[in-house]
């Protein structure tokens, strides 16, 4: 029978050779969390930083850190807008942006029963929509949020409305290079992304 020194030193070395949550998301990514200094603009322009637990820079500093189950089972990430004013304000070309979707990607792979339903059926109602037609079909993305979600109801008094304003198309967009855009979810897939 192995010693309780034993098994925990085994368990040192078992972990030694894993690779840090910097190193998955350089590796995902090319952008290294750890050259982030902390100035905080990335925060400072964000939409979202007032409603997020973790704002852009705290994201960064804890992947830095390693805290891969907190980072990955936060809310905040899936708060992102995704409009990239983080990434534009970064003076030392982190790209917080690009971390944030790397972290996305990676709690729907390695926490998937973890994910709000809510945030799990956007997830995947959003990224359909721009693998099928290139960009959004906001019919077509709400009709699969909503029979993801189970939310079938909320809100349906607003579907008249949307329409009469020309919110809503029965018809998809259509936009030149959707073969490309299949491809690049094609090769991520692949890629294990």
């Amino acid at each position: 029978m192995m010693s309780t020194e034993a098994q925990t030193v085994q368990s040192e070395n078992a972990t030694a050779h894993l690779p840090t949550l910097a190193d998955e998301l350089l590796r995902r990514t090319g952008r290294n969390p750890a050259k982030c200094y902390q100035c905080g603009k990335c925060s400072a322009g964000c939409p979202m930083a007032a409603e997020t637990d973790h704002r852009p820079h705290d994201v960064l500093r804890l992947a830095g850190l390693d805290r891969r189950e907190q980072l990955l089972a936060s809310e905040s990430l899936w708060l992102c807008l995704g409009c990239e004013t983080c990434t534009a304000r970064c003076p030392n070309d982190c790209d917080p942006a690009s971390v944030i979707d790397a972290l996305k990607a990676m709690a729907v792979e390695q926490l998937p029963d973890a994910l709000p339903k809510p945030f799990s059926a956007f997830h995947h109602a959003f990224l359909d929509q721009i693998k099928a037609h290139g960009r959004i079909s906001e019919l077509g993305m709400m009709v699969s949020y909503k029979l993801r979600s189970g939310a079938l109801f909320a809100d349906a008094t607003s579907g008249p409305g949307m329409f009469q304003r020309g919110k809503l198309h029965l018809k998809p967009p259509k936009i030149e290079g959707v073969d490309e855009v299949r491809a690049i979810f094609k090769a991520c897939e692949e890629d294990g992304q």
